[in-house]
């Protein structure tokens, strides 16, 4: 106790020491303040401030990335529709392409028929025309033949029989 007493002590308290103690403190603080604190806070500011625009950008970016991804995404629906119009109009043009081919080739083979039917009328009408001037010929040759010959039943016969065959020869 006698410690504590005569001053000295460790719980003794040296006023003038602590004011000392509070000014370096204060001093420290205001130095620390105007030589730290600001430039750290700025510094903090400045970071908060890039993050911010960082983000706002990222989110610019990704509305501008959405946006062209839903314009790609029609056009492609568009692209895609176009393609289908397109290969329609196609088949719809070569099936019209393909019913003209048939139309043309089966007005050709009309004509074909038509003019060989044409052909075989002439030549039937030839044949006939010729058939009638033999069986003509031929008549006036037997209708000679009877009157060169006596016109008696058997001659006459004779002669019929004759040109009957004459004409299945010829």
């Amino acid at each position: 106790m006698t410690v504590l007493l005569a001053g000295g002590g460790l719980l003794s308290i040296d006023f003038g020491l602590a004011i000392w103690i509070l000014i370096t403190f204060l001093i420290f603080l205001g130095l620390l303040w105007k030589f730290a604190w600001g430039p750290i806070t700025n510094a903090l500011e400045k970071r908060e401030q890039n993050i911010k625009e960082s983000l706002e950008a990222a989110e610019k970016a990704m509305k501008r990335a959405e946006k062209i991804s839903r314009e790609n995404e029609e056009a492609l629906k568009e692209a895609e529709q176009k393609a289908q119009q397109i290969r329609k109009e196609a088949i719809e043009e070569a099936e019209m392409l393909r019913k003209e081919r048939i139309e043309q080739a089966k007005e050709e083979a009309d004509k074909m028929l038509e003019r060989a039917r044409d052909t075989i009328e002439q030549e039937k009408q030839q044949a006939l025309n010729e058939l009638r001037d033999e069986v003509a010929e031929l008549a006036i040759q037997s209708a000679s033949r009877i009157i060169d010959a006596e016109l008696d039943e058997e001659k006459n016969t004779k002669l019929v029989d004759d040109y009957i065959r004459n004409l299945s020869n010829n």
